[in-house]
C-alpha cells in the first residue's frame, strides 16, 4: 500500500478508472434520488389504494403502476432506497469497527491474542451465514436497526482476517522496529503508524462489504425478517413473491427493487474494486 498516496494523486488515478467513475455515478444517482424522493413521488408509500388501484399498470397516474394493496410501487421504490443505504452504510460501520479491532489486535500482538482472537473469529467464518442471521432477526424483532445490528455483528470475521494479514505484514518493517527502539508505546505505534498503513486497505474493503449488507438487508427483508413498517426493496419482493405477481404478469411490481438492488450492489462493488486498484500498487501496476 502507498499510505502517503496525497488527495490529488488519487483522483487523478480514480478519474482515469472507468469502473470506478460508473460505480460512483450509480450510487451517485441512488443518493439522489433517496434525498429527493418525498419531492419525487407524492404518494405514501405505506397509504393502501382502493381495490380498483390493486396491481394497477404502469400508467399517468402511477408510473412504475401499483402493488397487491394498491400502494404506488414508485413511492415505495424511492423509500426502499433510504433504507437500503442506511442500512448498508450502518451496518458496514459496525462490521469494520469490529473487524478492524480484531485483526489489528490480533496481528500486533500475535502469540495467545493472536491464537485466541483468531479461533473466535473462525467460529463465525465456520458458521451458516444465512440460518445465524435469520435466528438472530428473529431473536431481536423485525425492525431495521435490529436488522443493522445482525448484519454488522454476523459480518465482520472476513474484515479481521484481511486486516490481520497485512498487520502482520507491516508490523515486521523498519520503521516499526525504529518506533520501539526510541520507545513508542504500543498505543502510540498502533495508531500513528500502524493504522496509517492499514487504513487504505480498510477503506477499500469498506466499500465492498457495504455492497455485501445491502445484499444481506434484502435478503432478510425477501425472507419476511423485515420492518413491515419501512418499506424497503427487500419487502417489496416478499410480497410481490406472497402475490404471485411473477405469475400474473405483474412484472412491474417485482423488476424495479430487483434491479435497484442489482444495480446498487455492482456500483459499490465497483467503487470498491477501484479503490483496491488504485490504492494497491501492484494491482494498479498489473
Amino acid at each position: 500500500m502507498e499510505p502517503n498516496t496525497g488527495a490529488r494523486a488519487i483522483w487523478r488515478l480514480f478519474r482515469s478508472n472507468a469502473l470506478g467513475l460508473a460505480g460512483l455515478a450509480i450510487i451517485g444517482a441512488f443518493a439522489a434520488v433517496a434525498l429527493a424522493g418525498p419531492f419525487l413521488v407524492p404518494y405514501d408509500p405505506l397509504a393502501f389504494g382502493s381495490p380498483r388501484d390493486v396491481l394497477q399498470a404502469p400508467g399517468p397516474g402511477h408510473i412504475l403502476g401499483t402493488d397487491d394493496l394498491g400502494r404506488d410501487v414508485a413511492a415505495a421504490l424511492v423509500a426502499g432506497s433510504r433504507v437500503s443505504l442506511l442500512v448498508g452504510l450502518s451496518a458496514t460501520l459496525i462490521s469494520m469497527l469490529v473487524g478492524t479491532v480484531v485483526g489489528v489486535v490480533a496481528g500486533y500482538y500475535g502469540r495467545w491474542v493472536d491464537t485466541a482472537l483468531m479461533r473466535f473469529t473462525d467460529i463465525f467464518l465456520v458458521l451458516p451465514w444465512l440460518p445465524l442471521m435469520l435466528v438472530l432477526a428473529a431473536l431481536l424483532g423485525p425492525s431495521v436497526w435490529n436488522i443493522v445490528l445482525v448484519i454488522g455483528l454476523t459480518g465482520w470475521a472476513g474484515t479481521a482476517r484481511v486486516i490481520r494479514a497485512q498487520t502482520l505484514a507491516i508490523k515486521e518493517r523498519q520503521f516499526m522496529e525504529r518506533a520501539r527502539s526510541i520507545g513508542a508505546g504500543d498505543g502510540r505505534i498502533i495508531m500513528h503508524h500502524l493504522m496509517p498503513n492499514v487504513f487504505p486497505l480498510i477503506f477499500a474493503n469498506t466499500i465492498l462489504v457495504t455492497a455485501v449488507s445491502i445484499l444481506s438487508e434484502t435478503t432478510l427483508s425477501f425472507l419476511g425478517m423485515g420492518d413491515s413498517t419501512r418499506p424497503s426493496w427487500g419487502t417489496m419482493l416478499h410480497f410481490a413473491f406472497e402475490s404471485g405477481a411473477a405469475s400474473s404478469g405483474a412484472l412491474w411490481f417485482i423488476l424495479p427493487p430487483g434491479l435497484c438492488v442489482l444495480l446498487l450492489v455492482m456500483g459499490f462493488t465497483f467503487l470498491g474494486y477501484a479503490f483496491d486498484e488504485i490504492l494497491n500498487p501492484k494491482l494498479r501496476k498489473r
